[in-house]
């Protein structure tokens, strides 16, 4: 979606007004007009331009945080139905996703998980050997097992965003790309409005669905977020045959289909974050996490964003320049080593993909919470506020489920599960959290988060003990 699909002129006001045009921002705004609620949907840059038109592209209910379940099963179901809803082609089939391990221990940490999934509704098969090696005929590997869900797919995160955004405009609701929202007004102790770089709206409720922003949003409201933003890298290849027609993770890679017939490749787990004033200001936060020894699958960095971006130490107010005008997309560098170790590993395991190559390599910020469980609630300190943020490497699979929740919760209709996991208050109020890797195999960008800030929650410890009187 270019500057073209822009709404004309400015609206004064508004029924709900999402900040973010990632994919939460444009599934809530969808949804939002499909209940014919007048939606203005705002975004710094362009519809998709940061980690919703970067990430893996898997749409996945396997392996997923048995909180996150139901949700990932209402978003498949959802993807399943929008490009016949759209009239244009989001990219997503049912093709399949696959796991294969040369670990039992991740066999039985599968099974364990899917006997728990089965009671939430959810099922998938578990394989021996054999069984993976005929899903995946010319693969090399030493193979214990793995994990097969059919009804899982893929889409293409470059056409999604943009698609889902035009369909929301054809129900009615504006869509401001380049529009940088600086503020909340409030009035009467409740959200009343919203100040942007292009003029005040006065909303009944606002959406923050910012993302890799959206902490420093809330920070400048006196609002917590505890987030850390990872950077992930990821690539993608030209025409290349095929191995498989969904998605697969194998032995450090992870690799998807695409649509032009190249594949999108990452290495699962591998993350960077750099030690930036917000990442620091919340790596406390991140301590039920600590539990086990840090992996070599990170990098902890000192780098520009100390100074600039979302994780800067800023405040503003409604009538200054933003942070969020002054860099309108996040574009961090990939990390090329581990580009060139998925490719080795990929080789590995496919002897006929040896000569892939590269046609981009890019790497995005990926909101972080410390669970690895979103925050979809309303702020009891900001009445008529939502945040639909931290979905911490998962919101592309989760975006049309989303959207659903998040317009039912400003709608105050029944959300048909329980939002208690969702809540923002879990993170600051004693609530013993979850760790990553207690219900799922530590693949996917959700181990690049545990990762990360575990490393963040120790180089914080060991600030305190440098400087303690």
């Amino acid at each position: 979606m270019t500057k073209s699909g822009t709404a004309k002129g400015f609206p004064s006001d508004c029924d709900v007004a999402v900040i973010g045009g990632g994919i939460i921002g444009v599934c809530t705004a969808y949804e939002l007009a499909r209940w014919g609620i007048l939606v203005a949907l705002l975004e710094k840059g362009a519809i998709g331009g940061e980690q919703s038109g970067r990430n893996w592209g898997w749409v996945r209910q396997q392996n997923r945080d048995l909180h996150e379940l139901p949700l990932a099963i209402q978003s498949l179901r959802r993807w399943s139905e929008l490009s016949g809803e759209l009239g244009e082609d989001v990219g997503f089939p049912k093709a399949g996703i696959l796991y294969g391990t040369e670990r039992q221990s991740d066999v039985a940490q599968w099974e364990s998980w899917l006997a728990r999934a089965r009671e939430v509704g959810f099922n998938c098969e578990i394989l021996g050997a054999r069984e993976l090696a005929a899903h995946i005929p010319s693969g090399r590997g030493k193979w214990v097992g793995g994990l097969w869900s059919a009804t899982d797919g893929r889409a293409e995160p470059s056409r999604a965003g943009p698609a889902i955004a035009r369909g929301a405009q054809r129900l009615g609701a504006k869509v401001y790309q380049n529009c940088a929202v600086r503020s909340l007004e409030t009035s009467a102790g409740r959200v009343s409005g919203i100040w942007t770089e292009r003029g005040r709206i006065a909303a009944d409720t606002v959406v923050l669905a910012g993302g890799a922003w959206s902490a420093l949003s809330c920070q400048n409201h006196g609002i917590n977020l505890p987030t850390i933003n990872v950077i992930g890298t990821a690539l993608r290849t030209a025409k290349a045959p095929s191995v498989i027609e969904g998605c697969f993770s194998g032995p450090d890679f992870a690799l998807r289909r695409r649509l032009d017939g190249g594949y999108t490749i990452a290495v699962p787990g591998y993350g960077r974050v750099e030690l930036a004033p917000q990442n620091l200001r919340h790596s406390v936060s991140f301590h039920t996490m600590f539990r086990s020894k840090l992996k070599k699958k990170l990098k902890i960095r000192v780098g520009s964003s100390f100074f600039h971006g979302p994780e800067a130490r800023a405040t503003w107010r409604e009538g200054d320049v933003s942070p969020f005008e002054k860099m309108r997309a996040l574009n961090p560098r990939p990390d090329k080593e581990w580009l060139r170790g998925a490719l080795q590993n990929v080789a590995t395991v496919f002897p006929e993909l040896s000569d892939l190559r590269i046609v981009h390599g890019w790497a995005g910020a990926i909101d972080t919470t410390p669970d690895l469980v979103p925050v979809i609630a309303k702020v009891e300190a900001r009445p008529g506020l939502v945040i639909a943020s931290g979905f911490s490497g998962h919101g592309f699979g989760l975006g049309p489920g989303a959207g659903v929740l998040v317009s039912r919760l400003v709608l105050d209709e029944a959300t048909q599960f329980d939002m208690g996991p969702y809540r923002l208050a879990r993170l600051s109020d004693g609530t013993k959290l979850s760790s990553p890797g207690d219900d799922v195999s530590p693949t996917g960008n959700g181990a690049v988060g545990a990762n990360v800030v575990m490393a963040c929650y120790a180089f914080s410890l060991d600030l305190t003990s440098r400087h303690r009187p």
